[in-house]
């Protein structure tokens, strides 16, 4: 019999405070704040089976640690009269926890839908912390654990970090001592550095870097190829691949790069292919967690880059390592004021009206060094077949997103990596998706395969 408890978690921290938001709240809280009834959908979540079952109470307690912790668990943001936007920190709130009790076969399909529900709906981050739990108990054990986030509370490397701690914490490890192993600089601290003279400066040199960027860069990499109306949806395609897994990771290793270097090598490959444009143009999003304090921080860091790549045809082995030192300046400049960047590209595009195309997006959110799901205990097949088995499904369309040629998600899934394109039909048709993506996966393996990847 499945039951169901709605709980309040009352937490009692050290601190409290008020600052102006970060410059990832403050455009994540843009970017939501115009989407209505669709803002769920940039909710962040995640779910898994817990290692060891717990009690509840257990639970309990450690996400209690895990919001004294966590400050951004506990920040409402408010916006002011004027247009800015505060960040308020509160030493006492509630986190809402809805538990489930079902039978033990059922925990992770029942886990499944609780997350589902509560990512389903938008949160009021200027009257509710922004997070919500979901457990699942059978047999009187939590064995299931779930919760859902405000993208302006947490972005994919925050919530992977967050369900670590939590992990860690119902082992035993305390809160102390996950602070010492794990050093965050807070939000409002945060804050404060961006509105320092250092954090001036690196806003002004990354807003430098994309005037520049803008001004020099191909003008049009996709000509409108088919009839476009105003309501058109844009169609999903997701290639699944196992040989990918594998093949992104050895051809890493050979060349002394990062897999997310790989896989951009990959993409800007296939834009000059079929754009044909020499010079392909990407934002490509950055996690930022390699600036100093902010490798451990919860919160919402990953901003775009901009990625240019003067020209793509050459050996592909060549070709990453060119991407990765070129990625790796891109990145430096990631981190800004968005809305001063946006101020400056209306600017910008009143002296040039035809700026650079930046209208494509690659978002590799996979960190495999912390978290990689794991696979079913079968030996995977030889490089060589793994291409069999392959899939691409076009599971969804979404509505139309102004000024997106297409978008790519890199993300990892148990025993594959999947590449989800969302793209704008007119532009880059159905065939050139499927085309996009088999291309991908067809560089990384066939360069796996000449390395001596077996």
């Amino acid at each position: 019999m499945d039951e169901r408890d709605e709980l309040h978690l009352e937490v009692v921290a050290a601190r409290s405070g008020r600052g102006p938001a970060t410059w990832g709240q403050q455009a994540i809280w843009d970017a939501v704040s115009v989407l209505g009834d669709d803002a769920p959908r940039y909710n962040v979540s995640v779910g898994f089976q817990l290692p060891a079952a717990r009690p509840l109470a257990a639970v309990l307690e450690a996400l209690t640690h895990a919001a004294q912790l966590h400050e951004s668990l506990r920040t409402r943001l408010q916006p002011d009269e004027a247009g800015g936007l505060a960040q308020i920190l509160d030493a006492t709130g509630g986190i809402p926890v809805t538990v489930r009790r079902c039978a033990r076969e059922e925990t992770e399909r029942v886990g499944g839908e609780l997350l589902a529900e509560l990512a389903a709906s938008p949160f009021d981050c200027a009257v509710r912390w922004p997070i919500r739990v979901g457990l699942v108990e059978a047999d009187g054990l939590v064995r299931h654990y779930g919760m859902a986030l405000s993208h302006t509370a947490a972005d994919g490397g925050g919530l992977r970090r967050l369900a670590r701690d939590m992990v860690m914490l119902l082992e035993g490890v305390s809160p102390r001592r996950l602070r010492e192993m794990f050093p965050a600089t807070q939000p409002l601290d945060q804050a404060a550095y961006q509105c320092s003279e250092r954090g001036r400066k690196r806003d002004a040199a990354s807003r430098k870097y994309w005037r520049t960027k803008l001004s020099e860069g191909p003008r049009a990499l996709f000509p409108v190829r088919g009839g476009r109306t105003p309501d058109a949806l844009f169609p999903n395609a997701v290639l699944r691949s196992p040989a990918l897994l594998r093949a992104v990771d050895h051809v890493a290793a050979v060349h002394g790069v990062s897999g997310s270097s790989v896989v951009l090598a990959a993409a800007a490959r296939q834009v000059s292919r079929l754009s044909r444009a020499p010079e392909p143009l990407l934002q490509v999003v950055v996690n930022n967690r390699f600036l100093p304090g902010m490798s451990q921080t919860i919160t919402t860091l990953a901003q775009e880059g901009l990625f240019h790549l003067r020209t793509a045809d050459e050996d592909f082995g060549a070709l990453v390592r060119r991407v990765h030192a070129g990625a790796l300046g891109a990145y430096r400049y990631a981190s800004y004021d968005k809305r001063l960047l946006d101020r400056d590209i209306a600017e910008l595009r009143g002296r040039l009206p035809d700026l650079a195309d930046h209208s494509c997006f690659l978002n590799d959110t996979r960190e495999p060094e912390l978290f990689r799901p794991s696979a079913e205990d079968t030996e995977p097949p030889p490089l060589a077949s793994a291409r069999e088995l392959t899939t691409l499904d076009w599971p969804v369309e979404f509505p139309p997103r102004k000024n997106l040629s297409f978008a790519m998600d890199v993300v990892d899934v148990p025993g594959a990596v999947e590449l989800a394109m969302t793209a704008d039909s007119a532009l880059i048709p159905r065939s050139d998706m499927a085309s996009f993506l088999r291309g991908i996966e067809d560089a990384v393996v066939e360069d796996a395969l000449a390395t001596g990847c077996v």
